[in-house]
């Protein structure tokens, strides 16, 4: 099977790079250092340091916490940090600079694989969420490189995906160490997929410990007090192409009930940014963008926000937050951004990355499930239309948010039990 595997991969390797180039029309970052993804890059000055893997933005923001902690407590180690998409790339030097390496991960192919690992020659690897390479990871193991996945999730529709590669996937998870799980759901799908029950443990979910970005309260109410403080403001953040209508759609009916509303939309792709753009000016309404006008004014509908990382003062900003990626089957994007300020939440019915995340919150009243696109409207127009009903259930997402910290020191001390062995 893992020589069916790669033989495939060998395959699908020109049309992979032809969709590179491609999606490199939309954004230009996908045709910068395409020679990375092949093994091709400048090693680090020093070998032997702890390599952690971050597939994109979010998954950067869910490593934020633990690199800042390995910062801490090995600050002789180096630290390398790869990605697979440039808006991931982009993160990592948001939040980091120039005191990590970055470098894109490498295709899944044995001569780009061992490039690579003979580059950075990690004595620790980390595998943020969910990113089962096999070729990657038996290289690991015959090269003696312990490997862990952390903040490890499974939805039930990966643990279907996985199905025809079950043989050698359950393989290249006997090639890692230990596997942190986000929930007991994870744990089990995990073992489901063919991982040793004595390698898994359940150590909650890193995002739940992402540190509140300096100052983004003060500046959310410093733009509330540019627009007016009394306006009703909501924000559709991480949205996708098949929502992106809806949402603007949902936000021509609050308008009919709430005529000074403000909608802020935050596409979760940069290619995404001029199309909305575009779509919001067709549909008539009076439009700003990030890029130009830097804020809204009071005569403004819609503001876009084409830029990349600014999401938490939005969201301080906001009234109420509709996390996008979930009225189209994405899976969703991260409901605790807006937990963690007490703002209620907002989704559709497509919340499998973030199932149980997800269906707290709204168990304990700090979220609501809209069953389609065009209830959006109603549920946005109602928030806005009952403070009182906002303020109980933002209180209770910022409850949620608080109850689940810890996973970080749990998930360091499995890194240090492997880091002395």
């Amino acid at each position: 099977m893992r020589y069916l595997y790669t033989l495939a991969m060998y395959l699908v390797t020109p049309f992979i790079v032809l969709r590179l180039l491609a999606r490199g029309m939309r954004y230009r970052g996908y045709h910068l250092r395409w020679r990375e993804r092949f093994g091709f890059f400048r090693a680090p000055a020093a070998p032997g340091g702890i390599w952690v893997h971050a597939v994109s933005v979010g998954e950067v923001n869910a490593a934020e916490p633990l690199l800042k902690a390995l910062r801490v407590d090995y600050p002789n180690a180096p630290l390398v940090v790869t990605t697979v998409t440039p808006t991931g790339s982009e993160r990592v030097r948001q939040l980091f600079g120039e005191e990590v390496f970055h470098v894109y991960l490498p295709y899944d192919l044995p001569f780009a694989v061992a490039r690579f690992l003979a580059r950075i020659r990690p004595r620790l690897a980390i595998i943020v969420e969910t990113e089962i390479w096999p070729n990657l990871y038996f290289a690991c193991r015959n090269r003696g490189i312990p490997l862990m996945i952390v903040n490890a999730r499974l939805s039930e529709r990966s643990l279907r995906g996985y199905a025809p590669l079950r043989g050698v996937v359950r393989s290249a998870l006997r090639c890692v160490r230990l596997i942190a799980a986000q929930s007991r759901a994870d744990a089990a799908r995990y073992r489901l997929l063919g991982a040793e029950t004595e390698r898994i443990v359940v150590s909650g979910n890193l995002k739940f410990d992402m540190p509140l970005p300096d100052g983004a309260t003060d500046r959310g109410q410093q733009l509330r007090a540019q627009w007016g403080r009394l306006r009703p403001v909501w924000i559709a953040a991480s949205t996708h192409e098949g929502e992106e209508l809806a949402v603007l759609e949902a936000h021509l009916e609050v308008l009919r009930r709430l005529p000074d509303a403000l909608l802020l939309i935050a596409p979760r792709h940069p290619e995404r940014f001029r199309p909305v753009e575009h779509a919001v000016r067709s549909l008539g309404f009076s439009v700003a963008t990030r890029s130009a006008q830097q804020v809204p004014g009071a005569a403004h509908q819609v503001f876009v926000i084409d830029s990349m990382g600014e999401l938490m003062p939005f969201y301080a900003a906001a009234d109420l937050a509709f996390v996008g990626g979930s009225l189209v089957p994405i899976g969703g994007h991260n409901v605790l951004e807006p937990a963690a300020l007490a703002r209620p939440v907002l989704v559709g019915p497509h919340t499998f990355n973030f199932e149980e995340i997800t269906q707290t919150l709204i168990a304990e009243g700090g979220a609501e499930r809209i069953g389609a696109a065009d209830a959006l409207g109603g549920a946005v127009q109602r928030l806005l239309r009952d403070p009182a009903r906002r303020g109980r259930m933002g209180a209770q997402a910022r409850k949620v948010f608080d109850s689940e910290r810890g996973a970080v020191r749990r998930v360091m001390g499995l890194i240090d039990g492997l880091l002395q062995e």
